[in-house]
């Protein structure tokens, strides 16, 4: 089972937050299509769907995934989807449709 959540709009305070909880804050390529996000997708699950959804978002044109960093005891992860938002929609869409 995997949780998702799309963020319209997100704050420049919400992009901090996810930036500093990024497995690799250090990654600069990227930096630009993440500070100018219209929108972040959220996935949360175990680590197999995870890569899945990885894989399948960055399938999708315009958006770019990243791992961020939890504590979660039951070893669920999440990944931040960013891009504009029917490309962020539209990878929330395909990720909920293919894992079951």
């Amino acid at each position: 089972m995997i949780d998702t959540k799309i963020i319209k709009s997100p704050s420049a305070g919400t992009l901090e937050i996810l930036r500093h909880r990024q497995a690799k804050p250090e990654v600069k390529e990227d930096e630009d299509n993440i500070a100018n996000a219209a929108a972040v997708g959220l996935v949360q699950g175990k680590l197999i769907d995870m890569i899945v959804a990885s894989d399948i978002a960055e399938k999708a044109v315009g958006v770019t995934v990243m791992d961020v960093r939890g504590s979660c005891p039951q070893n669920m992860i999440m990944l931040a989807i960013y891009g504009d938002t029917a490309s962020v929609e539209d990878a929330i869409k395909t990720i909920n449709s293919k894992i079951v």
